[in-house]
Parts: C-alpha cells; structure tokens; sequence
C-alpha cells in the first residue's frame, strides 16, 4: 500500500474516531430510566417531563422514547432537547384537559424561546380527536353563501363539532413553539389533532420534513396541518398532510405577540388533501406574507387547491407557485371552498359580516404572483379577484391547464364561469387552457369572465365554449364597456384559441373607454 494511501486511511480513522466521540458523548436520556411504562392506561407526563428537564440542564442531547404507548398532558421543550420517538412509539394527548396549561396555549408538544430543539424519529404522537353531528348553532360569515345554498334544498344544517362543544373550553395544538430558533421537526407522523397540528410563531430557521399529519377530512374541523405565522426561514419538504380543515396555512397575525411577516418559505416535493384550502395565504394576515416559492406539489381531493386571501389589511407578494397538480371537489357546506382549484379574495372584515371594527384597516395587497405549469381538475369556477379599492397587481398564470366538471353528488351547483378575473392589473396569461368536463351542469355561460382589469396580455389561449350555452366563451367587462370575443363561424362546443381570427366588437357601452383592444397573430391584449 502506498504511502499517500496510508496517510488518507489515517486521518479518516481520526476523522470517524472523533466523530464517534462526540456522538457518544452527546447526553442520552431515555424516558424508561424516568418511569415511563410504555403502557397507554399509565400517567406518562411525569417521566417524559423529567427526562426532557434533565436533558436541557445537561446542556442539550436527545430524549429516547422507545416502542411503546405513553399518554401525557403538556410537555416542555428545552433548549438543545432532541425528543426522538422511535418506530413503533406513539405518544398520546390525554384527553384530561386540566393537563394542559390553558386554553390558549395548550398543546402537548409546547416550546417558547427556545433554541436548537428537534422532534424526530419514525414514531406517533396522536392527538385522539372525537367529533359529534348535530344541527348547526353557529353562524359562519365566511361561508354564509354556502348555508344560504344548503337551506334552499331543504336538508337539515348537520355539521361535526367537537366532542365536548361548547361545553369544552381546552382543544390542544399537537405543536406549539413560540419565537424559537432552529427547529427541526421530521419523521413523525402526527394524527387526529384536537386544533392546529404545528404552529410556530416567530420561530426563524424552522424545518418540516418527511412528516405525515393526519386529521379526519369529513369531520376534521379546526385541525390544520401546518401554520407558521410571523415566521421566517421556513422549509416544509417531503411531507403528506390530509386534514379535515386548512394543509398549509401562512399566518401574519397578533394572536401571540407583535404582528411579524411570514417570509423566505419553500414547500417542496409534498402532497396535500384538505376538506378547505390545500396551500392558503391566509386571511389571518395583519403585515406580510412574502417571498414564498412552493414546486413539485400534489393537490388531492381538496375543497380548495391554492388559495389567496387577505382580510386584515396585510400583503401578500413574491410568490412563485410551480409544477403542481390539482383535484379539487365540492366538501359538505361547512367547509370553506367551492370545489376551486385557484382563489383569489381580498376582502374588509366588515364587508363580511356587516359588524364594524375600530381602527379597521384599509384592503389588502396581493402583487407578485406567479402561478405556472399546473394541471387542475375541479368542480367550481376559478375565482381570481381584488378589491375595488385594492386591485390585484402583477399576476401571471403560464401553462396552466384547468378542467372543469359539474359534481353530482355535491347538493347544489353554482358555477357559471371556468374562471374569473375581477379587479386586477398586469395581468398576463400564457399557454392557458380552460376546458368544460362531464358530467355537464345548466349553470354554465362562459369560459373566462374578465371584468374590470388593466393592461392584459392573453397569449396561446384556450377556452372551450360552455356546453349548452349560448354565451361568449370569453367576456370582456370594463366599466359600460363589453367586448366579447367568439368564433361565429363555430357551433357550440368548438373551442376559442388565441390565434383565432374572430374578434366581436362592442356589445354594449362606449367604445373609447378603451384605449387599444390589439389582436395579433398570437394574443389578444386589452389595454384600458
């Protein structure tokens, strides 16, 4: 053997010798030596407690919690804690709910200004969520469209609450860290959540990966999968969440601190379901959420696939959303969505509800978003659309393809249009495709429905006529003004394409409201 070699093997060995060191030098705690039974019927809280506290007075290492069944109360994280939950462990949250500290910040996994924590491992932490039907006694503003639907079939308002609602006043979060820093949550999988599955706020340096959150998509209510809010750094990868309320949910709120921006997040290579909204910019958004880039996703047998929606005065901008594929379907009428694959909304509380709020901010923002390379099959119309006071600013939706089809089984119908575009500017869709399937609904009239939009560029179009309809596949509103565009020499069926040679002038209005309607060889441009 030469001597280059010799050396190089050398100092390997020293290398691995060193590293071998100070893993088995790292403290390990294993929550048996603390009392645990690994018996599900046993109080588990004690032992778990004790083996994180004396891990985080040792400085930090990781508490192993090997096969077996633990049910415990709220635990507390401490810096440097590495909580493991080995395959074929499942930790359980009691349903005793004097074990969690309050009703607000109850959880069973719970940190606040911590560092370098994790919770690992190829283990469960269950969350054993009950739900009961009975007649609604609620009533939501947000979904009131859909109620208002429901009581016009005749059928009972039956939704799932809560066991315990409202009597109830405790309904733990699986997770709850507050302003911590460098987290690291993988493997896990995370069932039946009371509440939100993982919701950190102010955390910085956060990582989701390979994790499975599980919540019941027919009665699920409340039990969001993931929810940063005023969060930054964040990474969510390799994951699969099927909940009965919101996937993915980017917050901006004051609920546990100063009001804090959501920014630089990635979402990767992850599938989602949910009987709400898949991804969603929430409401619940009072600064920012910016910066965002989510690829290689997987929409499934959701209500709602990608969702903007701001209420609270706040901003939603540079977002980049790529190489997607979405299902959605029309849930029961207590979930919010309509069977949409793409949701733009902003909107003033007060011009929800009606009530009035002190200090109410002006509308929101949504600028910068860019929607690409997506193929989405729903039920409901795609509803893109700013506020009167606050258009939308910058969108561009490119090599999208959506189909349309009428659900059968959902109890009412409400779809006219594939898709709408309402108070917006810089608008530009290219290499898009709208396209009606069976079954067929009577509610249909139009393809595309732009009203009230600046400076839109149409290239490469689509937009296949509505079955059954004697409407324009594509209507152009501003103000007075109606353009409609249509093949006349086509039957009902055929399809528009950008590079038609059919343009139908004004049907209604002053033609000099528009500055320059443009039709080339490969895009129809509306500037107003």
């Amino acid at each position: 053997m030469n001597r280059p070699r010799i050396i190089a093997l050398f100092v390997w060995a020293i290398v691995i010798a060193a590293f071998g060191q100070t893993a088995a030098a790292q403290p390990f705690f294993n929550v048996r030596d603390y009392g645990a039974t690994g018996r599900k019927s046993d109080d588990a809280r004690p032992a778990l407690q004790k083996a994180i506290d004396a891990c985080g007075k040792a400085g930090g290492g990781r508490v192993y919690v090997p096969a077996g069944e633990y049910t415990s109360g709220q635990l507390h994280l401490r810096s440097g804690v590495r909580l493991y939950v080995e395959a074929g462990a499942t930790i359980y949250a009691t349903l005793d709910t004097h074990q969690y500290d309050d009703a607000k910040k109850g959880a069973l996994i719970y940190g606040e200004d911590l560092h370098d924590i994790s919770l690992e491992g190829g283990g469960t932490l269950d969350g054993q969520s009950s739900y009961e039907w009975h007649l609604n006694t609620i009533t939501d503003h947000y979904i009131l469209a859909n109620q208002r639907q429901m009581e016009a079939t005749g059928k009972p308002l039956m939704r799932p609450f809560p066991t315990g609602f409202s009597n109830e006043t405790v309904y733990p979060r699986m997770v709850l860290l507050l302003r911590c820093v460098d987290v690291r949550i993988a493997g896990l999988k995370f069932l039946r959540s009371r509440s939100w599955t993982i919701n950190p706020y102010a955390c910085k340096h956060l990582v989701i990966d390979g994790v499975y959150i599980y919540s019941s998509q027919k009665e699920g209510v409340w039990a969001d999968g993931i929810d940063p809010d005023g969060c930054q750094d964040v990474h969510i990868s390799n994951s699969t969440i099927e909940t009965g309320d919101d996937g993915i949910v980017f917050y901006s709120t004051a609920n546990w601190g100063p009001v804090l921006p959501t920014e630089n997040v990635t979402v990767t290579n992850s599938r989602v379901s949910s009987s709400s909204s898949a991804i969603k910019f929430c409401d619940g958004n009072s600064l920012a959420v910016r910066n965002v880039t989510i690829s290689n996703v997987t929409i499934t047998n959701s209500n709602r696939g990608l969702a903007f929606m701001v209420f609270d005065g706040g901003i939603v901008e540079n977002v980049v959303i790529s190489n997607v594929t979405i299902d959605t379907r029309r849930f029961d009428w207590f979930w919010w969505g309509d069977g949409d694959a793409i949701h733009f909304n902003i909107k003033r509380r007060s011009e929800i509800d009606g009530r009035t709020y002190p200090n109410e901010p002006a509308a929101g923002i949504i600028r910068n978003v860019t929607i690409e390379n997506v193929i989405a099959h729903s039920q409901g119309a795609s509803g893109i659309q700013g506020h009167p006071d606050s258009w939308l600013d910058g969108i561009r939706l490119n090599h999208v393809r959506l189909f349309v089809s009428h659900g059968a089984e959902a109890p009412y119908e409400s779809t006219a249009a594939a898709m709408t575009l309402k108070y917006a500017r810089d608008v530009a869709m290219k290499d898009v495709d709208l396209r009606w399937e069976e079954p067929h609904a009577g509610t249909w009239k139009s393809g595309l429905i732009v009203d009230r939009v600046k400076d839109l560029l149409l290239e490469d179009m689509r937009i296949d006529a509505a079955p059954g309809s004697d409407k324009p596949v594509l209507l152009l509103i501003y103000g007075r003004l109606q353009v409609w565009i249509c093949c006349m020499d086509l039957h009902p069926g055929d399809a528009i394409r950008g590079k038609s040679n059919q343009l139908c002038g004004s049907t209604s209005g002053r033609e000099r409201r528009v500055a320059l309607i443009q039709r080339c060889d490969r895009h129809f441009q509306l500037r107003t």
